[in-house]
């Protein structure tokens, strides 16, 4: 298994990736991990636009 996500702005240093197979818990745990900080970017920026 192979999967990857990296923060496409230069400025930021945050990047996750796994492609060992790892315990599926724990793959399950960093997916839900990333939908927060995507759940809580999207609720920055909505804040931001509608200031």
């Amino acid at each position: 298994m192979s999967f990857s996500f990296t923060d496409p702005k230069p400025d930021h240093d945050r990047s996750f990736s796994f492609t060992e197979p790892a315990d599926v818990k724990e793959q399950l745990q960093a997916i839900a991990d990333m939908a927060h900080e995507i759940l809580r970017l999207v609720a920055e920026v909505s804040r931001q636009i509608n200031s």
